[in-house]
């Protein structure tokens, strides 16, 4: 896809200082841009490498005035950064919009679908699935039986929609993600043995949710795990069954939530975060990465440590940890005094 200066600045609103008919095909960092490329200058930093770039086209803010030659066609915008970011956008949308079904591919004569389908190759709809318009489902994607996906959600390559989870509009599934397996159930016999606890609920994810690539989300055993409107799962992360988790709230990779746990609306929980089943998080909760909770934890908490503490007592307690070594040679020389002098 070949966009010129003009076409780009009519998106972002934009004016062209150089030659408006100039040409790119592709996305480039600045210190790394070459013909046919289009970057952006954002940070001041970086700003010696404008006068070096080979990247046909940059995005610069309205008040930059060059001081050397450059041979770059220039973009001038308000906000080089945000608008280079809806450049972005725009060209994922246009990049994405693939329409039509691919064979071979498996679609049941019970599956339905709006405008702007698009199924990839090897793909399987079971029955009764229902689509909204606009949904991209890429190659290798199974989504089974009794499934609803609402309008413009994309569903990369080799991600597995388990029946009867149901995705919101706008949600992003990305490659290997696997939504609605059983939750991890099973009950003890006197014989040490495990039988099997059915898990006969399913998945929610609400609108404008996205899921990271190797992400797993387990249906519930009753009712619904539940990932409420706007929140970001990063990728290898493991939602337990029965979990729900608030309105725009952003967890890091390789955090594992344990079943039945409620998570508050706008927490930021980072990587490596084990959380245990049964507790409430609440609103703004703020968790720094490889911490462990145990316990209910209260809206606006700062925590960090395993098991956490709250993130001010952790720092300080951190410095003591540090000193121990000192703090017991000192207390050695003191019991070495003291009996020195007991002697006496």
């Amino acid at each position: 896809m070949k966009f010129t200066a003009t076409q780009i600045a009519g998106i972002l609103e934009g004016e062209v200082e150089g030659n408006p008919q100039t040409a790119v095909h592709k996305l480039a960092k600045i210190e790394e841009g070459e013909k046919g490329s289009l970057t952006f200058l954002a940070n001041p930093k970086y700003t010696s490498y404008i006068y070096t770039t080979k990247a046909s086209i940059t995005i610069v803010n309205k008040d930059f005035v060059p001081e050397q030659e450059i041979t770059t066609t220039l973009i001038k915008v308000e906000d080089a950064y945000k608008s280079f970011s809806k450049l972005l956008e725009y060209y994922n949308q246009v990049k994405n919009n693939k329409v039509g079904i691919e064979s071979p591919s498996f679609v049941s004569k019970s599956a339905t679908y709006g405008d702007g389908f698009y199924l990839g190759a090897f793909s399987y709809l079971g029955e009764n699935v229902q689509l909204g318009a606009n949904v991209k489902v890429y190659p290798n994607v199974y989504i089974g039986d009794n499934v609803t996906i609402g309008d413009d959600v994309l569903v990369f390559a080799g991600a597995k929609i388990y029946s009867e989870s149901i995705i919101g509009n706008g949600c992003v599934i990305h490659s290997g993600a696997i939504i609605g397996a059983d939750g991890f159930g099973f009950t003890p016999n006197e014989k040490g043995e495990y039988s099997k606890v059915p898990q006969t609920g399913n998945v929610i994810l609400e609108d404008n949710v996205d899921i990271g690539a190797g992400t797993t989300i387990d249906r519930a055993t009753l009712g619904s795990t539940v990932l409420r409107k706007g929140v970001k799962l990063d990728n290898q992360i493991q939602i337990a069954h029965n979990v729900e988790i608030g309105e725009h709230t952003a967890i890091a990779a390789q955090t594992g939530v344990a079943g039945s746990t409620k998570i508050g609306k706008n927490c930021l929980i980072g990587g490596q975060v084990g959380i245990v089943g049964h507790i409430t998080i609440g609103d703004r909760v703020r968790i720094q990465a490889q911490s462990g909770i145990g316990r209910n934890v209260k809206d606006d908490e700062v925590l960090q440590g395993s098991p956490a503490l709250n993130y001010g007592d952790y720092n300080k307690s951190y410095v003591h940890f540090k000193n121990l070594p000192k703090i017991v040679n000192r207390i050695s020389d003191l019991e070495k005094k003291i009996d020195s002098e007991d002697r006496k």
